[in-house]
């Protein structure tokens, strides 16, 4: 940790984020998580001890949606931002489809922070998607990983069963593998997951397979006292510009309102959420629809989101509002019940709260089940009482508040009475809304959430548990070094790196020397398992980055963490089974044996004779397929996916880890290595080369050293002053290009 303060890295990457106007119930990513992590980030920003807070999202350059979202960065404060990395295009996506992209998005993130003058202490991923890649980044930096799951896949694929809805079904809607998945790997590896309830804890993480894996804690979200004030107080702030803005949200709101209303001086039943079956919106209307008790002391107002067209909305969506409209019909609830279109949380939500709270009103959250349920605090801070369902957050919420009414939320009946028991009783009213503000006052506000949540994460640093992750990663993570690693060397290893000891334990040294501005990685045909028994039977230094498999795999350090991401980038139009097929008919080809063959790679025997190459790439053309091909030491014949090679993989590296292409000397001696040396890296080719590699003679950042082996990559290091003063510098912070733009 800094002695200036913690540095934090959140990540919310699906939904639409912004800091000023967020469009709550636009969609079913737009929900309370945008506001939970954009309060959560906010508040941490004020607290001593934190230097840093950057919350990143996905960036949105669609003319559908607002240019907000398009800009990379987003200031909040002086010291927290909201950082935008693209991923998947631009266009915006649901969440469920952004799954074959958040390797990408790990990339973007890990060139950004090595632009930084700093690594994070902490990464922390809200929701499974985000979770996978704080983890992917955790397992890099070292560092340790927090998780909030705000809901889980588990639960929801359960309700979805219950329903009726077919397994194939709920994976092909909501790619409900790969979140389990996710979750499951969040749990397992998480330093601390964070819930908002003890319910969670027992009934929703219950159900997952590693759900003793980790240490919980339970830190109930705040809410913003300045904007959730009690309904018979102006704005708790000296800023004229905020009050005439609530007043003015008022206004509004009254008049649309009453739009809508035979009768606008009656109490007034509020409901708030997404148009989402799970929310259970059309129960509320039933309850009301059926009571005309309740309908002749009461009005009903339901902002189910933003809509403009409910014909050009999600399927969810359409459905859930469409029946909300059938069922106003049904009860002829037109003057008595209100669906407005629109609202601007900023302002207009809380002024919804006041204006029923005025009303002696009550606010309803008919959800079948709430992981937590802000909406319940908030109106609790207005001074509105509460009905809900006695499923999850709300249990705690009534308990800690005793500020309103748990009810079984599928008996309209039940909820109809607890919604009129409160409002034709004044004394009861006026007690709940009291004991409402005063429980929020105590229970939930952010600058308590944030107080517990920093002294949770200093004590996981005070314990080592940042050292126990980064020990059980590979005890030197790659992303503990970045801030000091400006070059890299690369070499292959059979007749490059080995062939001469002394030489060899010379050159080691040497990067002994310079570890901790130096990056050492090996480039070799080998699969991953030959080159262990190699190191090993070699007792060679393991290397900061091994490309193996002729550049078709990355890892990191001892402990092997893939690169995810090239795995990801290289399998684009790769079509394995089908090369393997096509080729079968060619008579010179022997498949090598099964330990050479990987994911990415078909290796053959093949003979040298002229014009074969050329053949075999003809003769994939011709089948409509991309591949490349390797040829080295006049044997061996490697197929690979058409974005990977040796040379490729380290270009990827230099992009992902911000090291300038200047900064890296590559050295190799066969046809393998070729492609390394047809960069913007310096070239180095050993004098015991192949004689394929005579073709590179004359080039330029091409250097043939006299000296064979370990001590010609010495040379090379000295022939292009990779270690010299002036190279000490890597791309300074925002060099190379805006974040938006990296190129994989």
């Amino acid at each position: 940790m800094s002695s200036d303060g913690l540095y934090i890295q959140m990540f919310s990457i699906h939904g639409l984020v912004r800091s000023n106007n967020i469009e709550m119930g636009r969609d079913a990513d737009t929900g309370g998580q945008v506001k939970y992590v954009l309060e959560l980030a906010e508040t941490l920003g004020r607290q001593e001890g934190v230097d840093r807070v950057d919350l990143f999202t996905r960036l949105i350059d669609d003319n559908k949606v607002s240019s907000d979202y398009s800009r990379p960065e987003e200031f909040i404060d002086d010291n927290v931002r909201i950082v935008r990395i693209k991923c998947g295009g631009t266009t915006y996506r649901r969440k469920e489809l952004l799954w074959p992209y958040l390797n990408e998005f790990v990339d973007r993130v890990v060139t950004y922070t090595r632009k930084q003058d700093r690594m994070p202490d902490f990464v922390h991923g809200h929701y499974a998607d985000a979770g996978y890649v704080a983890l992917s980044l955790a397992d890099l930096f070292g560092i340790p990983f927090i998780f909030t799951g705000h809901s889980l896949g588990r639960v929801k694929q359960q309700k979805l069963l219950n329903d009726g809805m077919g397994e194939e079904a709920i994976e092909s809607r909501y790619n409900m593998e790969s979140r389990i998945g996710a979750e499951e790997a969040s749990i397992e590896k998480a330093a601390l997951v964070v819930t908002s309830t003890s319910q969670e804890v027992t009934s929703q993480y219950g159900m997952y397979e590693n759900r003793e894996k980790t240490e919980y804690r339970v830190i109930p979200p705040g809410v913003d006292l300045t904007r959730f004030y009690p309904y018979y107080e102006d704005a708790l702030t000296d800023e004229g510009k905020k009050i005439l803005e609530s007043r003015q949200a008022r206004a509004f709101l009254l008049e649309e309102l009453n739009r809508f209303f035979m009768n606008s001086d009656k109490p007034l039943i509020l409901s708030l959420c997404r148009p989402d079956k799970r929310k259970n919106i059309q129960g509320l209307i039933q309850a009301y629809g059926e009571n005309r008790e309740l309908q002749a002391i009461a009005n009903l107002a339901v902002f189910a989101g933003i809509r403009k067209d409910i014909s050009k909305m999600g399927e969810n969506e359409k459905e859930v509002l469409t029946d909300m409209l059938l069922l106003m019909d049904k009860y002829d609830l037109y003057g008595k019940m209100a669906i407005p279109k629109t609202h601007n949380f900023t302002y207009d939500v809380p002024e919804l709260y006041r204006i029923t709270a005025a009303s002696k009103g009550v606010f309803v959250n008919p959800a079948l089940t709430e992981p937590f349920g802000l909406t319940l605090i908030e109106s609790a801070g207005c001074g509105l009482p509460i009905v809900c369902t006695n499923d999850g957050g709300p249990v705690d919420i009534v308990a800690n508040c005793a500020n309103g009414s748990l009810i079984d939320v599928s008996n309209t009946g039940e909820m109809a009475e607890a919604i009129k028991s409160i409002i034709v009783d004044p004394e009861r009213w006026k007690n709940l809304s009291t004991s409402g503000i005063r429980g929020v006052g105590k229970h939930y506000t952010w600058e308590a959430h944030c107080r517990t949540y920093l002294e949770t994460l200093n004590s996981l640093s005070v314990a080592g548990v940042d050292g126990e992750a980064a020990r059980a990663r590979g005890a030197e993570a790659l992303g503990r070094r970045l801030e000091g690693l400006d070059s890299m060397i690369v070499t292959d290893i059979d007749n490059t790196l080995t062939g001469d000891d002394e030489a060899m334990r010379e050159l080691f040294g040497l990067l002994e020397k310079h570890r901790d501005s130096l990056c050492f990685c090996l480039a070799t045909g080998r699969s991953v398992d030959s080159t262990l028994d190699l190191l090993a039977e070699m007792r060679l230094p393991f290397p900061d980055i091994l490309i193996s498999s002729v550049g078709s795999e990355i890892h990191y350090m001892r402990s092997l963490i893939e690169d995810k991401g090239w795995a990801s980038h290289i399998s684009y139009r790769w079509e394995r089974e089908e090369i393997v097929d096509m080729l079968t008919q060619l008579d010179f080809l022997e498949l090598q044996e099964h330990e050479n063959q990987r994911e990415f790679k078909v290796s053959y025997y093949m003979p040298p004779q002229p014009d074969r190459l050329e053949y075999i790439e003809e003769l994939g053309k011709k089948h409509g397929m991309r591949f490349s091909i390797v040829y080295s030491h006049q044997s061996y014949l490697d197929i690979l996916p058409c974005r990977a090679s040796k040379g490729k993989a380290v270009a990827y590296l230099s992009k992902k880890w911000n090291i300038p292409a200047d900064n890296i000397v590559v050295c190799g001696d066969s046809g393998n290595d070729e492609e390394m040396m047809q960069g913007k890296f310096n070239g180095v080719v050993v004098a015991n080369y192949s004689s394929e590699m005579e073709k590179l003679k004359g080039r330029d950042k091409v250097y043939f050293s006299p000296h064979r082996h370990a001590a010609g990559i010495i040379d090379g290091i000295r022939h292009y002053g990779l270690l010299d003063a002036r190279r000490k510098k890597r791309r300074p912070p925002g060099e190379g290009g805006k974040i938006s733009t990296l190129a994989l």
